[in-house]
């Protein structure tokens, strides 16, 4: 198979576009020849990498975490026909012998190609800044406790994130990145000194940064600015217009640069859902308007539970509103999450890397979405 565009973004040379034919044999690009060959499938619109979403908990319904494995296949094959080719399973806080359970039951799908890795997002989070996790189930990321993870890991555990001022903190990210699994420093009540000391320790992602931390003070500065500045580390940004204005989002992308931000959508279930109750690991959540909200027993409504978002709205969201060019977006909801965490075979369209593509319009509105060189039915618009 040959396609080409005037318009491509490989992602291994930078955020502008190209004219390309790309050679597609099985699953693989195989060559990428320069111009429009003959005999190519010409495509009007943009060809770009296809969507690597490393924070993602559920869609169509379905938890990855859910003991039914058809229903979590439901949320796989829901989020690539929005782009997204590539994506982490996260989890919420639950207790250890959970936490254990929800791996052993995501491993197959790792080890199987049909997810790319497992992220954790709790329990080893900050009471303070719990947002959308069950306070009651938080703990110190003990040394028995990290033993536990990694044994059931088997390397399907990607990432973690965890809250450096707990006990055993600066501790746990330093046995975590030695055992190849990318600590996140999320959930926390941290100032921006121990910030810092937990990018020393190993920290290289920072997890939906600006939710769930301390905010930016004139006199106080939390751990923002330290962690836009820093390059030893990722910051992700959930990019739905709810949980950040479109101002911080473009001001984010000029202080980090493009190849030190990746978008996520932290979606949770009800992603593809009309509104109404759901739930979120323990707790209930209440959906309005698409904005996901924890719903206390009294029927009060309190923090952002996760998002509704998908990945083909977040690139469309930082184009239309945040003064970004698609292959900008591009190379953040693809090649920077790609790169980061070691994902070697995806993020660019490049000889050897799989055939994993998304077709967008001038607006970076999804059109059409190839996964590991075969066309997704039904995937673009309406998906």
């Amino acid at each position: 198979m040959r396609i080409a565009s005037h318009k491509v973004v490989t992602g291994t040379t930078g955020p502008e576009p190209r004219p390309l034919t790309l050679v597609v044999e099985g699953e693989r690009v195989v060559e990428v020849v320069e111009g429009i060959e003959p005999d190519a499938d010409l495509v009007e619109e943009w060809i770009v990498p296809g969507y690597v979403d490393t924070h993602c908990h559920g869609g169509a319904g379905a938890d990855f975490s859910s003991t039914d494995p058809d229903a979590v296949r439901r949320a796989i094959d829901f989020h690539r026909s929005h782009g997204t080719t590539t994506l982490f399973a996260s989890t919420v806080t639950e207790a250890m012998d959970e936490v254990i359970a929800q791996i052993e039951r995501m491993r197959p799908l790792v080890e199987a190609g049909e997810l790319a890795g497992i992220h954790l997002e709790g329990p080893f989070l900050s009471p303070e800044k719990k947002g959308a996790h069950n306070p009651d189930l938080l703990v110190d990321p003990r040394p028995e406790y990290v033993e536990r993870i990694l044994e059931a890991s088997g390397g399907a555990v990607r990432m973690i994130t965890l809250a450096p001022e707990r006990e055993f903190g600066l501790e746990a990210f330093s046995t975590f990145t030695e055992n190849g699994v990318a600590a996140a420093f999320g959930h926390s009540d941290a100032d921006n000194r121990v910030a810092k000391q937990a990018v020393d320790a190993g920290a290289s992602i920072v997890t939906h940064l600006f939710n769930a931390m301390r905010p930016i003070h004139h006199r106080q500065p939390g751990p923002v600015p330290t962690l836009l500045d820093d390059e030893r580390v990722m910051v992700e940004l959930i990019c739905d217009g709810t949980h950040l204005d479109a101002d911080v989002i473009a001001m984010s992308r000029d202080a980090a640069g493009i190849h030190r931000v990746g978008l996520v959508t932290d979606a949770m279930s009800a992603t593809g859902q009309p509104d109404g109750r759901y739930d979120l690991g323990s707790l209930k959540v209440q959906v309005t308007d698409g904005v996901a909200r924890i719903l206390a027993d009294d029927g009060t409504l309190g923090a952002i539970a996760g998002s509704t978002l998908t990945m083909d709205r977040a690139v469309e969201y930082v184009v239309t509103h945040c003064g970004c060019e698609v292959g900008e977006a591009a190379i953040m909801a693809a090649t920077t999450p790609a790169r980061w965490h070691g994902l070697a075979e995806v993020g660019e369209l490049a000889p050897g890397r799989y055939a994993d593509l998304c077709v967008v319009d001038d607006g970076a509105g999804l059109q059409r979405v190839m996964h590991r060189g075969r066309w997704i039915e039904g995937a673009g618009e309406g998906a």
